[in-house]
């Protein structure tokens, strides 16, 4: 919620300032609000200056505005310290370059359970595209191993599916193998698992874990 600060700032300086406009400094907090949230002025500033028209999306800044203040004086109450010494609460704390905060995870589990395996791959796709190499999500393996953690008992086609797409942009975790492997043994395909497990042991020999769990496997595979 705290992308919306930027344009609220904008408003609020707005209403105060001279018929020249806005100073360079103003400007210079504008413009790093305007990146941490990832938005330009218009996306609160929805009507013409003067008009009248309602923008709520203004209120809803000025209350994340006074949140980030009381954070940062909590933050000070707690640590004892002040000024520059201490770590300061801002907008790109939570938003990191996206519109609406939240956890890449957080946000695959939502897309999964209302519309399945297929969108949140798609998803995870688009999100990728649009933003890795910055700083708003965490695009590392944990992120699709934990999602697929989360269903493999009760849905493991879709959790096959997700250590896939892992596995494409991570082709050398053999963690990804070894949890591709047990939503195989979910799904009663003891023959794919074992193959899942020896291409982990190939990427990491001395992986206990999926040494183990192949010779488990081996000695009493069933067949689908």
């Amino acid at each position: 919620m705290l992308k919306i600060c930027c344009a609220g700032v904008l408003a609020l300086a707005a209403a105060r300032l001279p018929a020249q406009g806005p100073s360079p400094d103003l400007f210079a907090t504008m413009q790093e609000m305007s990146s941490a949230l990832g938005v330009a002025c218009n996306y609160c500033h929805s009507a013409s200056r003067g008009s009248g028209v309602p923008e709520p999306k203004k209120d809803i800044a000025r209350a994340m505005m006074a949140m980030t203040r009381d954070l940062n004086a909590r933050v000070e109450a707690a640590t004892g310290k002040t000024g520059t010494s201490v770590t300061r609460v801002q907008c790109v704390t939570c938003h990191r370059g996206v519109a609406i905060p939240g956890q890449l995870g957080d946000i695959l589990t939502r897309t999964l359970r209302a519309q399945g395996a297929a969108a949140a791959i798609a998803q995870y796709r688009d999100l990728r595209q649009q933003y890795y190499g910055r700083q708003a999500y965490d695009f590392g393996e944990d992120t699709l191993l934990n999602l697929a953690q989360r269903v493999v008992e009760s849905k493991p086609d879709d959790a096959i599916a997700l250590i896939q797409l892992n596995l494409e942009f991570n082709p050398r975790s053999a963690r990804s193998y070894v949890a591709l492997a047990h939503a195989y043994t979910r799904r009663i395909d003891d023959a794919s698992a074992i193959a899942s497990l020896e291409k982990a042991l190939e990427i990491e020999p001395d992986n206990g874990v999926a040494r183990g769990q192949l010779e488990q496997l081996k000695s009493y595979h069933r067949k689908q």
